[in-house]
C-alpha cells in the first residue's frame, strides 16, 4: 500500500519459500548543510522472526537508486533479493519514482555527479 512518503509491504507465512515480513519503507527530503537536499530512507518491520530498522541517505542526484539501496538492506535482514519488494507492484514503484521526483524537484536531464555513486555506497 502506498501513499505519499510510505511504502507499506506485507507477506502471509508460508508464501511462495520466502519468510514471512511486514515492511514499511518512508522516506523524506531532508536539507543537509553541505550536501543540500538529501533522500532519507528509514525501512523497518519484521522478516522471518526478527524486527529490523535501517536508515540510508542518497544525495538527489542518486535518490532514484532507492530500489537498489533497498533490496541490498532487506538482503542483509534475510529476504531474498528476488522477492520483488518494490517491483512486485511496478504502478506503485512509478508513484514512489514521482513523488520522489516532485519532493526534490527534479528535472529529467539533470547531471549526475559520479563520486556520489561511491558516498552512498552504490
Amino acid at each position: 500500500m502506498f501513499e505519499p512518503g510510505h511504502l507499506h509491504r506485507s507477506r502471509p507465512p508460508g508464501a511462495a519459500g520466502q519468510p514471512a515480513y511486514s515492511i514499511d519503507f518512508h522516506y523524506e527530503v531532508r536539507q543537509n548543510p553541505q550536501e543540500g537536499a538529501m533522500l532519507h530512507g528509514r525501512l523497518s518491520g519484521r522478516i522471518g522472526e526478527r524486527d529490523f530498522e535501517e536508515t540510508f541517505e542518497l544525495h538527489r542526484d542518486m535518490a532514484f537508486n532507492f530500489a537498489s539501496v533497498i533490496g541490498r538492506l532487506l538482503a542483509r535482514h534475510g529476504l531474498h533479493p528476488e522477492s520483488g519488494l518494490i517491483m512486485r507492484e511496478h504502478s506503485e514503484y512509478d508513484v514512489i519514482f514521482e513523488d520522489i521526483r516532485a519532493k526534490l524537484q527534479i528535472r529529467p536531464g539533470e547531471t549526475v555527479d559520479l563520486d556520489h555513486l561511491q558516498s552512498d555506497g552504490l
